[in-house]
């Protein structure tokens, strides 16, 4: 069966509810707001030193940004979306004919190095700040993602997008979409307090300890959930061509 038939219309309004326990109602943002800050205070140093290897490198902008879906906002059934900050990790070099070259090579490097240790996400604490994002919680993914997802799948946005989560501590671009997902709509069924030093902790050793790597088999990066159900030919074309077309609209509001 093709999975376009359970693919919800992004447009249309759902009610998505889930309840929230007393630390995800009342602690979870207070220990955003305080780590945060102690981030962006003790690690000043390190975010100068990135910006200006990333300017000489790289060049201009120093940042990348790019809208991403949140939170689901109850009065409106849809997803709040955000632009979400990371440290530049590509290059802009192009072809002849002023077209982009293929992602690996623009990346390079310096860029698969920022990626491996995750040293490009450092910007996203000022998302945590804004309240757009959590330390922990389901990764926010593309637009261009979100429009391919499930009812039951979109149940991972009733939680605060997170900076880390279940799914990368536990195969990060070495899981199936199907994987990932089902590790998001795991990690919202208990949110705790002890559940989300545990996965600080594994971030920890599996970014910085460990150094696993960004790539999804020989790709640069990691293929997008609507390409991913092409590919295995759970969706047709036409799909495809209109959830993308959906993804366009959303992102031009």
């Amino acid at each position: 069966m093709m999975q376009q038939e359970h693919i919800v219309d992004v447009n249309q309004h759902i009610r998505l509810e889930r309840k929230c326990g007393f630390y995800e109602l009342y602690i979870k943002r207070l220990m955003d707001i305080v780590c945060s800050l102690a981030a962006i205070l003790v690690f000043s140093w390190l975010y100068i030193i990135i910006a200006v290897l990333v300017r000489v490198k790289l060049g201009s902008p120093v940042l990348f940004k790019q809208p991403r879906p949140g939170k689901i906002d109850p009065q409106t059934g849809r997803e709040n979306i955000f632009y979400m900050y990371k440290f530049r990790s590509m290059s802009d070099e192009r072809d002849e004919n002023g077209n982009l070259l293929p992602d690996d090579v623009r990346l390079g490097k310096f860029g698969k190095a920022l990626r491996a240790t995750s040293l490009d996400e450092l910007p996203e604490v000022f998302n945590i700040l804004k309240g757009d994002m959590s330390i922990i919680g389901p990764r926010p993914q593309l637009i261009r993602d979100m429009v391919f997802m499930t009812e039951a799948q979109r149940m991972r946005h009733t939680a605060k997008p997170g900076l880390s989560g279940l799914a990368q501590v536990n195969g990060r671009n070495d899981i199936s979409w199907e994987e990932k997902l089902n590790w998001d709509l795991k990690y919202i069924e208990k949110v705790t307090f002890p559940g989300d030093v545990r996965i600080i902790f594994q971030t920890v050793m599996k970014a910085f300890v460990r150094h696993e790597g960004i790539t999804d088999g020989d790709m640069a990066t990691a293929y997008d959930y609507g390409d991913w159900l092409l590919k295995e030919g759970k969706v047709t074309r036409e799909e495809y061509d209109e959830r993308q077309r959906a993804a366009k609209m959303i992102q031009s509001i």
